[in-house]
């Protein structure tokens, strides 16, 4: 793990607090997203389907803040969208940083280099830029050219000026094992913090449905790269339990209240994932009025394919307080890459209520420390 040590004793210290206060569903990121609108209209996207008149919204700083009072999760996401475009950015992120809560703003650096002396170095703060693969992969991901080069010249000039920086990934269906290896190479010589790798989710909203990975490929997909990084000085930033989960060692259900979801329209049931399910006035009423059994992926078709990370990390960060000598073994072991895939439950919708199984796949999002 390679996540800064403060960061680490701070969030040890908030699942301790929950686990002596006995409270059984807590949050363990917000997912801020104080605007939809975005400057690339990426082929896997599902965030900026909306009409100009949504598009155009934004959140204040005090409606972040107030979200981030009241969800009172240790870590705070701000994906988007392009979060460098809210010109009250920097008066949120200071607000999150001054709360001492970790923040990861989530860009695609096109805007970083002009905006980068707007904000200031921090232990709390962390640019999270997306590069979805090397320069050609990434470029077509991204449906333009030359976005790959930008985004490495603006990575370089925050590492400059002190700035934590992580990296996020999104790799699509021809993805090789071998193409991530070289990737994680990369960025890893690049010289940012650490490397967190999850499979995304495919939008229903997303432009091309054909590009994403399905079923059984992305867990063999994460085999060939954990196999190809041993020895390999890559930084992956997720529990053991978790990457073991990705390479079919682990059978989790997601824990979609891990990672709820502040938006322009309220608080979205339930996750940052499913954005059909309705929204909730205020962070107690998301808890208390969201029908959380229905969702996960033996429940719904939606969730079938589904194993990213702000559903399946804090199961795996539950079950590491609940086995940490298991945990520990996986750690130093590392993720197993052969022998069979653990069982997946029998999905409840296709039992019950003779439903087919669902045909969504995912994506493969590697991220750079979150």
């Amino acid at each position: 793990m390679s996540v800064p040590i403060r960061q680490q004793i701070s969030v040890g210290k908030y699942l301790l607090k929950q686990r002596i206060k006995g409270v059984k569903r807590y949050p363990l990121v917000l997912m801020l997203e104080p605007l939809f609108r975005c400057n690339l209209a990426c082929a896997g996207c599902g965030k900026i389907d909306h009409p100009d008149e949504i598009l155009d919204r934004r959140m204040n700083v005090d409606e972040c803040l107030a979200a981030v009072d009241e969800c009172g999760a240790p870590i705070v996401s701000i994906p988007g969208g392009e979060p460098l475009i809210h010109k009250e950015m920097p008066q949120i992120v200071e607000g999150i940083v001054q709360r001492k809560k970790f923040v990861y703003l989530c860009t695609n650096a096109l805007l970083l280099k002009k905006r980068i002396d707007d904000y200031t170095p921090s232990p709390y703060l962390t640019f999270s830029v997306h590069l979805d693969g090397e320069r050609e992969r990434h470029d077509a991901s991204v449906c333009q050219e030359g976005v790959f080069d930008r985004a490495v010249e603006a990575i370089k000039i925050a590492l400059s000026k002190g700035f934590r920086v992580t990296i996020n990934c999104t790799l699509f269906q021809g993805e090789t094992a071998e193409e991530a290896a070289r990737f994680l190479d990369f960025v890893t010589e690049l010289g940012v913090e650490a490397a967190t790798i999850s499979p995304g989710f495919s939008y229903e909203r997303a432009p091309q449905q054909g590009i994403f990975i399905k079923g059984r490929e992305t867990k063999e997909l994460f085999r060939g790269i954990f196999k190809r990084g041993k020895g390999r000085k890559w930084r992956l930033n997720h529990s053991s339990l978790y990457l073991d989960f990705l390479a079919g060692n682990q059978s989790y259900q997601c824990t979609p209240w891990g990672n709820p979801t502040r938006n322009v329209f309220g608080w979205q049931k339930p996750c940052y994932l499913l954005s059909d399910e309705g929204y909730a006035s205020s962070f107690k009423a998301l808890m208390e009025e969201t029908p959380w059994d229905r969702y996960g992926t033996s429940k719904t078709p939606k969730c079938a394919n589904c194993m990213a990370h702000c559903g399946y990390e804090p199961t795996a960060v539950e079950d590491m307080l609940k086995h940490p000598l298991k945990a520990l073994y996986t750690s130093i072991r590392g993720p197993r890459t052969e022998g069979a895939m653990v069982s997946e439950p029998k999905p409840e919708y296709e039992q019950d209520k003779g439903q087919a199984p669902s045909t969504i796949g995912t994506v493969i999002r590697v991220e750079m420390a979150d």
